[in-house]
């Protein structure tokens, strides 16, 4: 009887101490449970958003719509072969800049090429808004050791981070070699 007294006398106070140990963690779970709430809704956002691109890429006969919120390549059949297309390190100074990627899928070297790029805004249906779409041409040449993927910088004036919501790589043709030198990338034509 003695011994059940005291672990009656001692079951309140560990009850006590065990539900301040509960208190205690419950701020740092709440806290991941916010995180892991922002990280299911960014994931969200570019599921939906690589929905989007799929679709725009579906009912496009020529060329590839990239969504920076997608944050992922695109293929493309082209006059220089079939190409993998990517945006990468897209951020805002003054203006919006981004890393644009093409790689020749069959791992032979890039030819010489041209291209034109537009961007703009989406609807709010996820369909681009081509008639306020801002254009630019650019040309690659190779060095005398072609490479089979470039690296392009573009500046995409006119329109903020937050607005930019497509890029569409198009019109890529095969243009005649001149005398080898570095990588060059003409300046945008408007």
């Amino acid at each position: 009887m003695t011994i059940r007294f005291r672990l009656l006398t001692l079951l309140p106070p560990l009850i006590a101490l065990a539900g301040c140990a509960h208190q205690q963690q419950l701020p740092q779970v709440q806290q991941e449970i916010s995180q892991l709430n922002q990280r299911l809704q960014t994931l969200a956002e570019q599921a939906v958003a690589l929905e989007r691109q799929n679709t725009l890429n579906a009912h496009s006969s020529a060329g590839v719509h990239l969504l920076p919120a997608a944050k992922n390549y695109a293929l493309v059949d082209s006059a220089i072969g079939r190409l993998s297309v990517s945006l990468s390190q897209v951020s805002q100074e003054a203006e919006t800049y981004a890393q644009l990627h093409i790689r020749r899928l069959d791992g032979g070297a890039l030819p010489n090429f041209r291209a034109l790029l537009d961007w703009g805004l989406l609807d709010a249906s996820g369909k681009p808004l081509t008639e306020s779409a801002q254009t630019q041409s650019f040309t690659v040449t190779q060095t005398m050791l072609p490479k089979g993927e470039v690296t392009i910088a573009l500046r995409l004036t006119g329109l903020s981070l937050e607005q930019l919501g497509f890029i569409r790589l198009y019109d890529i043709e095969k243009v005649s070699a001149s005398a080898p030198q570095t990588d060059h990338i003409s300046p945008p034509a408007r």
